[in-house]
């Protein structure tokens, strides 16, 4: 079916061109009169086909740039503070970045909808950073660099989903191949094959892992890259993103899904683990070229939108309550035959940073769970039980004059402590020592300020009423060696660091020097994976080989050491199960991963007992039929 045909065949001559952007329709008028009136039209045709259709202007009669940015200027209010405004010219859209956007929309879009009549441009809102993002940056440069290109990738993508549309069609087979991730943590990757698409979801590395076991199977007749249709992520950390630049650089071409702020984490990860290659005098697995070509190819949605990503699988992330961005995957597969739902990383109980994970689906027929902590032992502490512990264990240290190191993923962790210590500070919990931040969980706080929608309430309305506690002034930034050096000698102080196992980055080089003091603390709070120098200290070990510039050398930690696994952004034991006691509706399959061998039996017993419903817990490269 030529669904652009149906569309312009339905408006004759007040359209001169019809795109897709992705699954999404644009139609080109040089109509002024249509542009400012036809949307009421456009509704008509919406509802009749249930897609996603714009109305833009011709590039023939837009007002001109140097006009339309005088007359943007003039329309929003001072206050809303305008810091760039960028013209999509192929596309017939203007981006307005301001630190406060909802003064740019006005009430009811009624902003937005003057700047639109008045240029007959398309206006697009983002917001400007509170803190100074560099990577955000340069990643809205890289796709404005390339609008052109866009357009033209965008427009491909959509004759692919279209190209086989069929509303009617529901027969088919449906499988699911584990490359990773299947009874253990990390390396997340999961080929989705059905009698037309084939989709990656997640593609991560095992970052305490060495060797084959680091990275997903590819190796595999299932997997070819040249069929592959689209890759879909959940979240941004490296065991569920890493590996996607070097799918670029092996010649993938098609889209990859996520949220905004996962788009942007990821490529700053990725520019670390380039970076830390390096400094380990080891050959990067792919390049920035190969970033820069992710960003290119990315397609963004915020949670709740729904979009195709193939002619026969409709795409739908949820709030997964993990970390910034972080998205459970719903995957309508066979217009509405079969629907499974990936929760990649979530937590069930709301923390300071994020609202609790969704439960409530359209329809669900399998679900895919995490089961990091699905072992019975892993009941975690209440948050407020423990929080209560990590302030009264920093104070003591503080007091004997000590320093804490708190090991930290750049993502998540780190932004739930840094705000209770800003907290803590303030009502005097805790007495008001240097809190410093090294390594990219800075930059990873900038971009959680570009994106406050996707935080809880609480964190949003504290960003929009300019009390940001991201840009507190307790937080000070380490970003040299020197400074580091300064940090090292100085008096009693917090810092945070990565990584969170302590492989490799700023954290290992304050452990060596904070190790040997009895009066100083570290608190581990994330998963240590196996291998890792967290696991071995959190094992009991005392004494540990490091690699230095001279060799090996045995450091003794001395130091006290604490494992709080309440702070965790995963879901604990009873978290899991309450997950799956409140989902609606109920599953008829479920499928456990992205857990240790032990902890994902255990889960997958407790949850067949529970529910009775038929569970899985496969094992790498085995392959499960759906339908």
């Amino acid at each position: 079916m030529d669904i652009l045909k149906k569309i312009t065949d339905r408006f004759k001559d007040k359209i001169t061109d019809a795109s897709f952007e992705g699954a999404n329709i644009v139609l080109y008028t040089n109509n002024e009169k249509f542009f400012k009136e036809g949307e009421g039209k456009i509704k008509e045709i919406v509802n009749e086909i249930k897609k996603r259709i714009e109305l833009r202007s011709d590039q023939k009669i837009l007002l001109e740039k140097e006009k339309t940015e005088e007359e943007i200027r003039k329309i929003v209010p001072k206050e809303a503070d305008l810091t760039n405004i960028i013209f999509d010219s192929h596309r017939s859209v203007v981006i307005i970045e301001a630190k406060k956007p909802g003064l740019v929309i006005g009430k009811q879009g009624i902003i937005l909808d003057e700047i639109r009549k008045t240029t007959l441009w398309s206006p697009q809102i983002q917001r400007s950073p509170a803190i100074k993002s560099k990577i955000t940056e340069n990643i809205r440069e890289v796709l404005y660099a390339n609008n052109n290109y866009r357009r033209r990738f965008l427009n491909s993508i959509g004759k692919k989903i279209y190209n086989d549309w069929n509303p009617e069609k529901t027969e088919g087979w449906i499988r699911l191949t584990f490359l990773g991730g299947a009874r253990q943590v990390g390396r997340s990757c999961i080929l989705i094959q059905t009698n037309n698409p084939k989709i990656l979801v997640d593609c991560g590395i095992d970052v305490a892992s060495q060797g084959k076991n680091k990275f997903p199977n590819f190796d595999i007749p299932e997997f070819n890259i040249d069929q592959l249709d689209a890759v879909i992520i959940s979240h941004a950390h490296l065991d569920h993103v890493g590996l996607v630049p070097y799918l670029y650089k092996m010649g993938y071409k098609g889209p990859v899904y996520l949220t905004p702020p996962t788009r942007d984490i990821a490529a700053l990860l990725a520019l670390d683990f380039i970076g830390v290659a390096y400094k380990q005098a080891a050959k990067p697995l792919f390049s920035s070229k190969d970033i820069k070509e992710m960003v290119k190819h990315s397609i963004c949605l915020n949670y709740n939108e729904v979009t195709d990503v193939t002619s026969d699988v409709r795409l739908t992330f949820y709030n997964a309550g993990h970390v910034l961005g972080s998205a459970m995957v719903h995957l309508n597969i066979g217009n509405g035959s079969h629907n499974l739902l990936y929760t990649g990383d979530y937590k069930y109980s709301r923390t300071r940073l994020l609202d609790p994970v969704v439960t409530n689906f359209p329809r669900v027929e399998s679900v895919i769970t995490e089961s990091t902590y699905g072992s019975k032992n892993d009941v975690l502490l209440p948050r407020k039980d423990t929080e209560k512990k990590f302030i009264q264990m920093v104070k003591e240290t503080i007091e004997k004059k000590g320093k804490v190191l708190i090991p930290e993923l750049g993502l998540g962790h780190s932004q739930e402590t840094l705000l209770r210590i800003e907290e803590a500070m303030r009502i005097g919990e805790l007495p008001k020592v240097p809190m410093y931040v090294d390594g990219m969980i800075w930059d990873i706080n900038a971009i959680h300020t570009a994106y406050p929608d996707f935080l809880s309430n609480r964190i949003k309305s504290q960003i929009f009423q300019d009390n940001n506690p991201f840009t507190s002034e307790i937080f000070s930034r380490v970003g040299s060696p020197q400074e580091r050096k300064e940090v090292i000698e100085g008096g009693p102080c917090i810092v945070i660091a990565t990584s969170g196992m302590l492989v490799g980055g700023a954290s290992v080089e304050y452990l060596k020097h904070f190790a040997e003091n009895k009066d100083n603390l570290m608190i581990l709070s994330c998963y240590q994976g196996p291998g890792s120098i967290g696991r071995q200290i959190q094992d009991g070990e005392r004494v540990i080989l490091f690699e230095d510039e001279g060799g090996r050398r045995k450091i003794n930690i001395n130091m006290r050491v604490e494992m709080l696994t309440g702070l965790s952004p995963h879901a604990g034991r009873n978290e899991l199960i309450s997950f799956f006691n409140h989902i609606r509706p109920k599953p008829k399959r479920i499928i456990v991963d992205h857990g240790e061998v032990s902890k994902s039996l255990d889960l997958a017993s407790s949850l067949y007992k529970l529910n009775h419903v038929e569970t899985n817990v496969p094992r790498p490269l085995e392959t499960l039929r759906l339908k």
